[in-house]
């Protein structure tokens, strides 16, 4: 199963939750990320933020949705709408569902307020995936309206 993590840069928050999901997803489960209108290239800050977790990010890059390598089976968009971000939509035939995080390389204030930002996009997107992994994934497969249902709730976990 292959989720894609998509947001309009692809240089933050959907890096850090390919990054995330890499991490901890069983066999069989697998994550990558791409941007409407990618950045080319990644967040430092990101990049630090999960050094400092343990978890890797080679060969990682800022790359295009028009570039991906397999057809995702679910779509994952991680920009805050509320935020007044517009959020790219993955027209292929998927599953689709949103969870908003506000987008930490965009905080302007002390270096403690910044890394407050980036630490709390981390633990949102973390809990969430955590939450997704957590779900009856063998028996959710084949039912992509439950699946829905549930990725659709995690989208409000905040951690």
């Amino acid at each position: 199963m292959n989720v894609l993590f998509l947001c309009t840069g692809n240089s933050c928050r959907s890096l850090i939750s390919e990054a995330v999901f890499k991490h901890l997803a069983p066999g069989g489960w697998h994550a990558l990320s791409a941007g409407s209108q990618p950045t080319g290239k990644l967040n430092e800050r990101a990049l630090a933020l999960l050094a400092s977790k343990g978890i890797p990010t080679e060969g990682f890059t800022s790359k295009s949705w028009d570039s991906l390598p397999v057809t995702p089976d679910i779509v994952v968009t991680v920009c805050a709408s509320a935020a007044g971000e517009t959020c790219p939509a993955y027209l292929g035939p998927v599953l689709r569902t949103h969870w908003g995080v506000d987008d930490p390389s965009h905080v302007v204030g002390t270096e403690d307020e910044i890394s407050a930002a980036f630490e709390r996009a981390y633990a949102i997107l973390r809990a969430r995936i955590e939450a997704f992994l957590a779900l009856p994934l063998d028996a959710l497969r084949g039912d992509p309206a439950r699946l829905k249902t549930e990725l659709d709730r995690i989208g409000r976990i905040d951690a």
